[in-house]
């Protein structure tokens, strides 16, 4: 049973990996195309730190998309993580001054992993759509981190390290996004769990049947998310200085958007980490040239939505194409 599991598990994955490549290569080509654009159009774009502030944006959505990739993988989608960092900033900005920096991150951390894991029991146990799941868990979040702060922002004091130092010239923000990107390319490509997760999403009832426990991995899989979001909370909290309870808002659709646009499928089955990074730089390098252009902020959002609705319809066309071959 458990060689049949393994080989079932590895065919599944590697196929769905094989059919990710051409989303990743066309990708990449739009993302040179973009870079090129700006470099020409605007003489402060091509500039070490301005790419260095490229990267620092996106870090706090990099640190949400890594277990975000394993969640749409599996099938799944966490709508949550924006609400969830921001009642996670408002709950350490509320205990740092009384309870000192280490307590504060600790309790911040611990609840975004309940919330994960309240998502996951909710998915899994009660069998409530994880779309409808998170969606509810947004709006309820973000009024509770509204109610913490009495719809204020919340000042914080010493504890711009995380935020905005820079160990051996690498921002630390950058620096962690780094470490995690690694971990879930470590996980996906050399652990049963990783593997686990592309059969999950792939065919659910076959997974079962090899004797996958489809249910505890999800769990498992919301928790991390819950935990990525209280992390990337705790990141823009020491940015700012302040717990803002608007301060993530839409960081779920951009992070979404950077998933879906790395060849991830809503439907499960397929997405790797590499083309999630991909994403991610996508709308990073587009963000940062729109500004440098002097182009409206809300332009920007306009962008994303778009480049969103034409991944998921590239989505829907690759899929029925599959279906014709099969």
């Amino acid at each position: 049973m458990s060689e049949t599991k393994s080989k079932a598990v590895a065919v599944g994955s590697e196929k769905k990996k094989r059919r990710s490549i051409p989303a990743s290569t066309a990708l990449l080509v739009f993302l040179v195309s973009l870079f090129t654009y700006f470099s020409i159009a605007s003489e402060y774009f091509f500039d070490i730190e301005n790419f260095r502030n490229i990267l620092v944006a996106l870090a706090v959505t990099g640190v949400v998309c890594i277990p975000g990739t394993l969640l749409m993988i599996s099938g799944q989608v966490d709508l949550s993580v924006g609400s969830t960092a921001a009642v996670s900033g408002m709950i350490l900005a509320k205990l740092v001054d009384k309870h000192g920096i280490t307590i504060g991150l600790i309790i911040a951390l611990l609840f975004g992993v309940v919330l994960g894991c309240i998502n996951g029991f909710l998915v899994t146990k009660v069998g409530v759509n994880s779309l409808i799941t998170t969606l509810g868990a947004l709006a309820t979040l973000y009024g509770v981190a509204l109610l913490i702060g009495n719809g204020q922002t919340l000042m914080m004091r010493n504890f711009e390290w995380l935020g905005t130092s820079q160990p051996f010239g690498v921002p630390l923000p950058v620096a962690i996004f780094t470490f995690i990107s690694i971990i879930g390319i470590i996980v996906l490509r050399r652990t049963t769990y990783g593997r686990s997760l592309y059969a999950i999403g792939a065919n659910p009832n076959a997974a079962r049947v090899v004797g996958i426990r489809s249910n505890r991995l999800l769990f498992l899989t919301f928790a991390l998310s819950g935990l990525s979001a209280a992390l990337a909370g705790a990141i823009l909290c020491s940015q700012l200085s302040a717990g803002d309870p608007n301060a993530a808002r839409g960081l779920e659709l951009e992070a979404i958007t950077a998933i879906v646009l790395g060849g991830a499928s809503l439907a499960g089955g397929r997405g790797t980490m590499f083309g999630t990074i991909l994403g991610l730089l996508t709308i990073g390098v587009l963000n940062n040239g729109l500004i440098l252009l002097d182009v409206p902020t809300f332009w920007q959002r306009v962008a994303q939505g778009l480049m969103l609705i034409a991944a998921v319809s590239f989505d829907q066309i690759r899929q029925k194409l599959n279906s014709q071959r099969g």
